[in-house]
C-alpha cells in the first residue's frame, strides 16, 4: 500500500499498459487492480438486422429444428 501511496502514477501506468498490480499489505495480497475491461462498441439496431438478414445459417439448422420442434428434453 505504501508503493500505491508513493507511485500512483506508476501503478495506473503500468495498469494502463495491460499489467495486473496486486496490492499487498504486510506482504499479504488484499486486491487486484486490473485493466478495465474494453467495452463492446455500440452498433445501432439497424445495422444488427441488416448484418444477420446477409448471413446464412448453418444449411442444416432449419432442417433440425423442424424435426425436434415441439418436443421435450424427454423424447430426446
Amino acid at each position: 500500500m505504501r508503493d500505491l501511496r508513493n507511485r500512483t502514477a506508476e501503478v495506473i501506468s503500468a495498469v494502463r499498459a495491460g499489467e495486473r498490480v496486486v496490492l499487498t499489505v504486510h506482504g499479504e495480497p488484499v486486491a487486484d487492480v486490473v485493466p478495465h475491461a474494453a467495452r463492446a462498441r455500440w452498433v445501432a439496431g439497424g445495422t444488427i438486422w441488416r448484418e444477420l438478414e446477409s448471413r446464412q445459417a448453418d444449411a442444416h439448422l432449419s432442417l433440425e429444428l423442424d424435426e425436434i420442434a415441439g418436443g421435450t428434453l424427454d423424447d430426446a
